[in-house]
């Protein structure tokens, strides 16, 4: 598996423990689920590691608006390709809620998903192949379109906001 991060490929720097697990040492990077983070919250943010969370379907994002600023990685889990709900956790941590950290996509994550991630907010990927193929399927992904008709957190300009900057170049030529 690949992590894919700023057209590189990065290491994997987050232990993830599950609901159970014990936690490691408090220097660790560490990502717990959602769930976990209500319930141990006080604890966890004491620690002197990295902290992140992992949204799974059916998790509230909205939850965590007290503790973004404290969070330095956010996981959301795509369990199946059908499954769109992260893609909505991404547009909401990112255009209304203001999260500035790693928003990394994790679970079914396919090649043919990765720009509208992108468009949602999602900054790294997690693909289940090795780092060169990860690495050439982001970039490919990422260059497919160029031109949008919606408008998104990732500050791609639209098709609208291409038209008006013509018309306004032509009025200005014109007078």
């Amino acid at each position: 598996m690949a992590i894919v991060k700023n057209d590189s490929v990065i290491e994997q720097e987050w232990v993830t423990v599950d609901a159970e697990g014990d936690l490691p040492s408090s220097d660790e990077n560490l990502i717990v689920p959602m769930a976990r983070f209500m319930e141990e919250r006080d604890h966890l943010l004491g620690r002197n590691g990295g902290l992140g969370v992992q949204l799974n379907p059916g998790d509230t994002p909205e939850d965590l608006a007290d503790d973004l600023d404290r969070l330095s990685i956010i996981t959301v889990n795509f369990p199946a390709y059908t499954d769109g709900r992260g893609y909505s956790y991404g547009r909401v941590l990112r255009e209304r809620m203001g999260f500035t950290g790693e928003l990394r996509a994790i679970g079914d994550v396919l090649r043919d998903q990765i720009l509208y991630m992108h468009r949602c907010g999602f900054d790294s990927y997690d693909l289940k192949v090795d780092g060169e193929t990860a690495l050439t399927k982001v970039r490919a992904a990422l260059k497919e379109m160029s031109v949008y008709y919606q408008p998104t957190g990732d500050g791609r300009v639209t098709a609208q906001s291409l038209r008006e900057r013509r018309r306004v170049a032509l009025d200005q030529k014109a007078s």
